[in-house]
């Protein structure tokens, strides 16, 4: 009997430990009956494919020119995780939508898999905008884009020097080049930040050698006693039948990891630095109350030019904005979009 209950309490263990928190509302896999969907590639400006999901209502008039926005997934993800439903949920609201997967990530070309290119990553909206600013059903002086989590930062990249994008939104953005300079709260010292740098570029000595590609960072694949709280916020939508979502010829033990002689690129990333010049184009950033990157959406709203808005949502979390549709301020978006792309 006793050996019994061990067993269960395992089981049971086991079960709460990859169990999804599905509250307010989260639906990343979110399915809406009320548009059509169409997988669609395309070229970036270095031949390279780029995939993504091109959602429509129903019933939109092809002849007509409709305002359209890309919708880029968080770092890491794909665009099943986060990005669908939020393309969805705004093209409800009448708007043409492209969620993407960005270049070595999901069913987009780029090799070795997994890799940090952040000019890429950028280029992957411009290309996304090179798409639909030539579909007969789009105004293209009508596109804008929006960036979640890793996302938010290529997408001011981007902007910075593609005056092609009208409207810029981000949802609990993280600026991945102060993230990984940095870390949280500047808690990373200079000589963490060079050890980094030192153990990166001795593995390349590793894998140009024909040895084992190594990741870094990502999402935890098991909880312990002493998993930090925010991997545990990250695990609860990665790890668990809430937004897990491993690509076709991918593997669940890479997902979310990059690799890490690339990872350092983001070092050298600093989409804040200019960022005023987006203006007069309006910006949007969208934080959770508690969410632990809260501090990359205010600053880049303190540097940025008019018009802007900070927008933060109560009770909020980081990964909470991914999924959790009562949470989410979709009037918001749709509103913000609404006005910027007249």
């Amino acid at each position: 009997m006793k050996k019994l209950l061990m067993v269960l309490g395992l089981l049971l263990g086991s079960f709460a430990a990859n169990a999804a928190d599905m509250s307010n509302g989260a639906d990343n896999f979110y399915n809406s009956d009320k548009l059509t969907v169409q997988k669609v590639s395309f070229k970036n400006q270095y031949q390279m494919k780029i995939v993504g999901n091109l959602y429509l209502p129903k019933g939109v008039d092809p002849k007509l020119r409709n305002p359209a926005i890309v919708v880029g997934h968080p770092m890491g993800a794909v665009k099943e995780q986060s990005s669908n439903l939020y393309a969805q949920k705004l093209a409800e609201q009448g708007f043409v939508t492209l969620a993407i997967d960005q270049s070595f990530w999901g069913e987009s070309e780029g090799a070795p898999r997994n890799v940090v290119a952040p000019d890429l990553y950028a280029e992957a909206f411009s290309a996304a905008v090179d798409y639909l600013g030539t579909r007969p059903f789009v105004d293209r002086v009508r596109i804008g884009a929006l960036g979640i989590c890793g996302s938010g930062s290529f997408v001011i990249s981007a902007a910075k020097i593609d005056p092609r994008i009208k409207a810029i939104a981000t949802v609990s953005m993280y600026d991945m080049g102060a993230a990984n300079r940095n870390a949280l709260n500047h808690s990373q010292t200079l000589e963490q930040r060079k050890q980094i740098i030192a153990e990166a570029a001795a593995q390349r000595y590793v894998e140009f050698a024909g040895g084992e590609t190594k990741y870094t960072s990502g999402t935890v694949h098991e909880l312990t006693e002493n998993t930090h709280p925010i991997q545990r916020e990250f695990y609860d939508f990665y790890r668990t039948p809430r937004g897990e979502f491993t690509p076709k010829g991918s593997s669940r033990r890479v997902t979310t990891h990059p690799t890490l002689t690339s990872n350092v690129k983001f070092m050298n990333f600093y989409p804040f630095n200019d960022i005023e010049t987006i203006s007069p184009r309006p910006m949007l950033f969208i934080s959770g109350e508690n969410a632990h990157s809260r501090e990359f959406s205010e600053e880049a709203y303190k540097l940025a030019g008019e018009p802007k808005e900070l927008f933060i949502v109560p009770g909020a979390g980081h990964v909470d904005l991914y999924d959790r549709v009562a949470l989410i301020p979709f009037a918001k978006l749709s509103a913000f979009f609404g006005k910027g792309l007249k």
